[in-house]
């Protein structure tokens, strides 16, 4: 199965906050909020969600093909990629532009605040689904992830126009999106991954209920943080337990790495709770990070650590062999 990963690429500045943001907060104000704070560190890290999740699939033995617009500045971002086996074919430089860039201060309790800068992200549309046909490229799952608003919504309809399945994930951009094209992405999806927080949102923008997305997609995921996540699909509910990380350092990503994982597994045709699984120790291993593409691991040693964590019932010996 060739997977396509249409989503943003970015550079990403990972601030921490030594303090709590709710002590900073004031309730009775909150019509006028003019707040600074005083990090004590910052890293520059790739990143952007069409990449992250190109990242997991590659470290697990996947070609992605990654699907999106970059600025002149990208050119060691794209030999990164390239080495992990990542297909950059479709990723297009925007001459005058910087790449798209994200700025995300975390507090103490793991709560964050960001910024997103649209760059080069802005002309994303310029590549589309039809040409990827044109160039012999056949893909047999798109993942729609955030990008430019008008990328996505124009992704979406020609997956439906050519028939092609899509994972529809809108996440940060769902209240970018326009409500009626919102309602439309998620009509004509295939699959449909948000967390818990997002998944309210949805419903509120599209007017849809929660039993009438569940109606319209045969895939639903609800990632629910350490609270693990919950798999809908023909009639059936699967509950996927978070693995436990080593260590917390920074939650970003930490749902990209989620996506990988689970896409994985579906890749491979194993069954449901294998994927969840798959990605929930995916996104044990970015939680353990800095940055959403600094964790590691080789095939091997993400079997050998599912098996201390789940029974695979030797279903994972396909990523091995």
């Amino acid at each position: 199965m060739t997977i396509v990963c249409s989503g943003s690429i970015a550079y990403d500045y990972l601030m921490t906050f030594p303090g709590y943001f709710r002590d900073h907060i004031l309730p009775e104000r909150l019509d006028k909020v003019s707040l600074s704070f005083l990090v004590d560190t910052m890293i520059r890290q790739r990143g952007g969600i069409g990449a992250n999740i190109a990242y997991t699939l590659a470290l697990l033995g996947d070609h992605p093909l990654l699907v999106g617009t970059v600025g002149e500045d990208f050119s060691d971002y794209r030999a990164w990629l390239d080495s992990k086996g990542i297909d950059t074919t479709f990723v297009r430089v925007v001459p005058g532009k910087y790449t798209a860039s994200f700025f995300v201060t975390t507090d103490l309790a793991n709560n964050q605040i960001a910024s997103f800068y649209t760059g080069a992200m802005a002309n994303a549309s310029e590549i589309s689904i039809d040409e990827l046909i044109k160039c012999n490229c056949n893909p047999e799952l798109v993942v729609i992830s955030p990008n430019d608003p008008a990328t996505m919504s124009l992704h979406a309809r020609q997956c439906c126009e050519l028939d092609i399945p899509y994972l529809y994930d809108p996440s940060q951009q769902i209240v970018r999106l326009d409500p009626a094209e919102l309602r439309t992405g998620v009509e004509g999806a295939y699959s449909l991954f948000v967390n818990d927080y997002e998944f309210e949102l949805l419903q509120k923008h599209t007017g849809l209920s929660a039993n009438r997305i569940m109606s319209l997609v045969e895939l639903l995921v609800v990632t629910y943080g350490k609270q693990g996540a919950v798999i809908y699909v023909e009639g059936q509910e699967y509950h996927i337990s978070a693995v436990e990380p080593d260590r917390i350092v920074d939650p970003t990503g930490v749902g990209d790495a989620f996506r990988g994982g689970f896409l994985r597994g579906f890749q491979l045709g194993l069954d449901w709770q294998t994927c969840g699984q798959m990605g929930s120790l995916a996104a044990a291993y970015c939680l353990e990070q800095r940055g959403t593409q600094a964790h590691a691991f080789t095939p091997a040693q993400f079997v050998a650590r599912y098996r201390t964590c789940f029974d695979d019932r030797g279903v994972l010996d396909v990523l091995v062999k």
